[in-house]
């Protein structure tokens, strides 16, 4: 027979996060997995009401003290817990009353990671099929777009009066600023070459060329991990994709606060055990661009990456939409979390090439 040392030390090795309450609904038990996602100690909470520890709801205290008198088991989805410290977490949980002991016995799966792997595999999915769609529709319009200037510039030379010039002249522009405006939706058109890159001078760069923009207006202040070795990656279109995201961030400071007001953050952390998509990285060096203007519009939050998408009435709508491409590249990923007052851009890029 095993002692209760063994039980317990069997139930640590779960992955599955075990609670184990009494007919009170006060904590008994908490194995490792739980403890780490409750962000609490077994010994700590020992003794306490569930409610104090986790919050759910009214109706799912009554459900854990139907089940206790009933002796029914049941599972409930996604369900949202407000934990103590005022974090959330999105779980799945299978209550089982243990009648004999007196009992319920809380069996937990999260699923904050799955849903942000679901969420970020739709996003990359979506955001390549926008890509393809872009690129097939500007190589439709360049062809004829040539065929265009070229015969607006045979016509401006056999016109008799000059003053007829202006209007093939007219047709000439437009069509080099429609072609313009189509080379920067299909993107650099040099694939990356990737080498050892030191992602802190890359950042260094991109304050630089921000900092002579705004005339040193804008405050901007460097978080950096120094212990981030070499990424592999191309500094040139690593600078344009950071740089895209940074001058979007100044303008938006620029035009709700004041450049004066403002404040821009680099920062660099080193993730471990971190997934692109389905790709599972060991390290990701995961960079943060981070302002305190006011925030992206809520009606166009989840779109801000797809072409001609913008929060601003000069904005093209086309600089994070080619960032996105750059770091595609890369085999990495570009995420935003916005509200009022704080938005912030977050980058992430493998560690290894492999």
């Amino acid at each position: 027979m095993l002692n209760d040392r063994q039980l317990r030390q069997l139930l640590d090795n779960l992955n599955s996060a075990v609670l184990v309450l009494d007919d009170s609904l006060l904590l008994c038990y908490l194995n490792s997995a739980a403890e780490d996602l409750l962000a609490a100690s077994s010994a700590r909470v020992s003794g306490q009401p569930l409610e104090e520890v986790v919050r759910e709801s009214a109706a799912a205290q009554k459900a854990m003290r139907s089940a206790l008198s009933t002796g029914e088991k049941y599972t409930v989805r996604r369900a949202s817990w407000r934990l103590h410290n005022l974090e959330t977490r999105t779980v799945d949980y299978s209550v089982s009353p243990v009648p004999e002991l007196g009992l319920l016995l809380l069996e937990v799966q999260s699923m904050d990671r799955l849903l942000r792997i679901a969420r970020e595999d739709a996003l990359i999915s979506a955001q390549e099929t926008t890509r393809n769609l872009v690129r097939g529709m500007a190589h439709e319009v360049k062809n004829p777009l040539g065929g265009i200037r070229g015969a607006a510039q045979l016509l401006q030379r056999e016109l008799p009066d000059e003053e007829l010039a202006e209007y093939t002249q007219i047709i000439i522009d437009e069509a080099d600023r429609l072609r313009n405006l189509v080379d920067r939706l299909l993107g650099p058109r040099v694939p990356v070459q990737l080498q050892p890159t030191n992602v802190h001078e890359i950042l260094e760069r991109v304050a630089q060329l921000i900092d002579a923009e705004c005339s040193g207006e804008l405050r901007i202040r460097r978080d950096y991990d120094p212990s981030i070795p070499d990424i592999p990656g191309d500094s040139e279109q690593l600078i344009q994709a950071l740089l895209n995201i940074a001058r979007n961030a100044m303008q938006a400071v620029d035009e709700s606060i004041g450049l004066a007001s403002g404040e821009i953050i680099l920062r660099t952390r080193v993730q471990r055990q971190f997934t692109i998509g389905r790709r599972h990285c060991p390290l990701v060096c995961r960079i943060e661009i981070e302002d305190n203007g006011p925030g992206i519009p809520e009606d166009i939050r989840e779109r801000i990456f797809y072409p001609m998408i913008s929060g601003r009435a000069e904005g093209s709508g086309l600089g994070l939409s080619i960032s996105q491409n750059i770091i595609n590249q890369h085999r990495g990923l570009i995420k935003c979390d916005s509200r009022p007052g704080q938005s912030v851009f977050q980058i992430y890029l493998p560690l290894s090439n492999e």
